[in-house]
């Protein structure tokens, strides 16, 4: 409202309303602002802290102190409601008048069972488990400190049980499953191209960087039902809501340089940035397995718009573009078998990739939450192998709609569905004609939270899948429970049915073989133990393939990952195979102080018989034990952080054709790998300086990981398929305006 001016004539009056009218504004301001304070208690009386009070569908309210008090101002009039909330409480709330001040509330929390610290929470097929039952497992800031993990979302979590170690293959590959069988989650949306293009035999990382995220969630089975088509497991990504401050980040490594920077406002927050990597520099230093004959070099961007219109809603949406080029040597599989060193053939790549996402969440007084988010992901790649062109290009487009509603504390009923269309389309060379697909699936799914009891919690749901490409529909039902089995201790079981397509080598030219879903039954149990910062967790796990797709024809197994499918040749779902095991995981982070350590193991019998396979064997991606030991310490003298990652793994089978040879029954040699990392912290001006090494096999272990055969006069010769590095060393710097902490590192 503006205040209100009488007419005036005479200067002397005028200069009079000219010094009162700031002192006017000021009592108007002051008059819009009511003060609302009091204290927060429990049950008996005693202070609540840390408990967020505020006027109930606002974004006024503070946090209590130590003795439960709180104090705050709002613009807002009239008769209002005015809410607690504090994890191990039940929320309260009383209505209030606001057109003056109010002093003196007390509002008072009754103790809630179902949500205490000591609740048994469902963990199988997850690692940690948390208050709120999310599955987070590392934070962003464990995977950029993760020795050898190279900033990495995916290489750190390969630090994790269930989990192998890959040096020449891309993707995710856990517990039995081949990279195809899991699948990667953006803000609760699939991700069509998750990792970065690639030669065959060159392993690449994956597209998102790690501060884009606020959690990291690893199921490596017995997943919810609001996913599906993933056999094996789901890497869950949840991005940032509204940040602390407005910052500023700049670095600059061996391999290019970046830049990020964000702004907030009061309820709203834009975030960017840029990236321009060339690892001229890096291979300059490093000796490589293959021949760069065009070094990798790429760049990219993103940015991210978020806005809070209430307390309980917040809408987010981001795009993110990249491009990279690089051209390696290949072994040529249709070239002369008897050149020695094998007859390799220049393979160029020329990729760019946007992916977009926007999602909006709201909280309806406390009993009811709405989410809804689409997505839209574009990738054109155009390779080249020697003068073949190869061109490829794929989309993907899916919106979800679910709804939750939170019945009481110990009840919560999830229901949603989800939509989503994509189509790759492939070309070789100009004469021969375009090949692909595009498919059409549709889902609807239902979940229920029920913990009629402390010591009990149950998870039930179901999932229905149609896919038109198929055309044909699964239900999928799935269980989950956790027992508590002491103060510190519980045991929890999960099962269920997991859907998947075939692989799109079998798809193209719109499903011609009649192929219907792969499927997967898993069933795990698992005992968990957590106290003061310790956690001791043993998982075993059975897992059923089934109607794996399969192919028939008279033809010797061909490893050649370029191969066309023959003529003739029929394919089905005859497929089918077993995945079991056990897995230890243990982590410190009390015993001695500035120190973190987790060590994870994990045992697998796996067999199977599908697509080109000549029997049932176990699958070349695959050893049977793998040993992860990670470790972090900060000193505190020299303000540096030491991070170092142990990882080892048997030998993987591998495809020897020399007669009398078994099928994939030779194994290559063991897998070691010792990785450092150095961070320290330091000052230069107004910037907050991260100064990092890091070495990657330290020890040049020549890691092999199969092996490729040629034809001689005396047989079948063999070579050795070598990651593209066997030790590395990475050095860069990072500036922020925000300052650094060590438990940053």
């Amino acid at each position: 409202m503006k205040p209100f001016l009488p007419k005036i004539s005479k200067g002397a009056t005028r200069l009079r309303w000219l010094l009162v009218l700031p002192l006017v504004l000021l009592c108007t301001m002051a008059m819009a602002q009511v003060t609302i304070s009091g204290k927060v208690v429990d049950e008996n009386d005693k202070p609540v802290k840390g408990a967020s009070v505020s006027l109930d569908n606002t974004l006024d309210g503070a946090t209590t102190d130590d003795n439960g008090l709180f104090k705050f101002t709002t613009e807002e009039k009239g008769n209002q409601t005015i809410v607690a909330t504090e994890v191990s409480h039940q929320n309260a709330g009383q209505p209030i008048n606001v057109d003056k001040d109010v002093a003196g509330l007390v509002l008072k929390m009754k103790g809630n069972k179902a949500h205490d610290l000591d609740q048994v929470v469902i963990t199988a097929g997850s690692i940690e488990a948390t208050n709120d039952k999310d599955k987070t497992v590392l934070k962003p800031l464990d995977i950029v400190t993760t020795a050898g993990a190279q900033a990495d979302v995916v290489r750190a979590i390969q630090t994790l049980p269930g989990t192998q170690q890959q040096g020449a293959q891309t993707g995710l590959f856990v517990r039995g499953g081949d990279a195809s069988e899991a699948a990667m989650i953006v803000d609760e949306m699939t991700v069509q191209d998750a990792f970065f293009n690639t030669a065959p035999g060159v392993a690449a990382r994956s597209r998102f960087g790690p501060f884009q995220f606020k959690g990291v969630a690893f199921s490596s089975g017995g997943y919810s039902a609001r996913y599906g088509q993933a056999l094996s497991s789901v890497l869950e990504l949840n991005s940032l809501d509204l940040p602390d401050k407005s910052n500023v980040n700049l670095g600059v490594n061996m391999a290019g340089v970046y830049a990020s920077g964000t702004h907030l406002w009061k309820n709203a927050s834009i975030d960017g940035t840029a990236y321009y990597n060339n690892l001229t520099p890096f291979y300059k230093l490093a000796k490589t397995n293959f021949n760069f004959f065009e070094v990798p070099v790429g760049g990219g961007g993103s940015t991210r718009f978020v806005w809070k219109p209430n307390k309980d809603g917040i809408f987010k949406i981001s795009v993110n573009g990249s491009y990279f080029t690089s051209g390696v040597g290949v072994p040529n599989p249709f070239g002369d078998t008897s050149v020695a060193g094998g007859d390799t053939i220049d393979y160029r790549i020329k990729d760019q990739n946007w992916y977009s996402n926007a999602s909006y969440r709201q909280m309806f007084k406390d009993k009811f939450s709405l989410y809804t988010a689409a997505s839209y992901s574009y990738d054109k790649s155009d390779n080249s192998f020697g003068a073949i062109p190869a061109p490829q290009n794929d989309q993907r487009a899916q919106y979800r709609l679910e709804g939750k509603y939170y019945a009481t504390s110990r009840i919560s009923l999830l229901v949603g569905g989800e939509a989503q269309y994509y189509k790759v389309n492939k070309q070789w060379t100009d004469t021969l004609p375009q090949y692909g697909f595009h498919e059409t699936q549709v889902a609807a799914y239902a979940e229920a939270d029920i913990a009629p009891m402390t010591w009990l919690a149950i998870r039930p749901g179901v999932r229905f899948e149609h896919s038109e490409l198929l055309g044909k529909n699964n239900i999928a039902p799935r269980l989950s429970l956790a027992i508590k089995t002491g103060a510190y201790s519980q045991v929890s079981l999960a099962g269920g049915m997991f859907f998947q397509n075939p692989d799109y080598m079998y798809l193209y030219y719109q499903n011609p073989y009649g192929m219907g879903f792969q499927q997967a039954i898993h069933y795990i149990a698992n005992w968990q133990w957590i106290r003061n910062d310790r956690t001791l967790r043993i998982e075993g796990y059975y897992k059923d393939y089934k109607d794996l797709e399969l192919e028939h024809y008279a033809t010797p197994f061909d490893p050649n990952s370029f191969r066309f499918l023959y003529p003739g040749i029929t394919v089905d779902n005859a497929g089918k195979g077993y995945a079991k095991g056990i897995e230890l995981f243990w982590r410190d982070r009390k015993s001695l102080k500035n120190l973190d350590y987790w060590i994870s193991y994990s045992f697998i019998d796996t067999k199977r018989e599908y697509k080109n396979y000549e029997t049932m064997a176990q699958p070349d991606f695959i050893s049977n034990h793998n040993l992860n030991v990670i470790a972090k310490y900060f000193i505190d003298k020299i303000s540096t952080n030491v991070s170092a990652t142990y990882s080892f793994a048997t030998g993987k089978p591998y495809y020897d054709p020399n007669p009398g040879v078994a099928f994939l029954s030779e194994r290559t040699p063991a897998y070691h790998n010792l990785s450092l990392t150095l961070s320290y912290l330091h000052t230069i001006k107004k910037w907050f300086t991260v100064v990092y090494l890091g070495v990657d096999n330290i020890t040049n272990n020549p890691n092999i990981f199969g092996y490729r055969y040629r034809m001689t006069p005396a047989g079948y010769a063999s070579e050795p398929i070598k990651p593209a590095l066997y030790r590395s060393i990475f050095l860069g710097v990072n500036f922020s305006l925000t300052e650094f902490s060590k438990d940053e590192l």
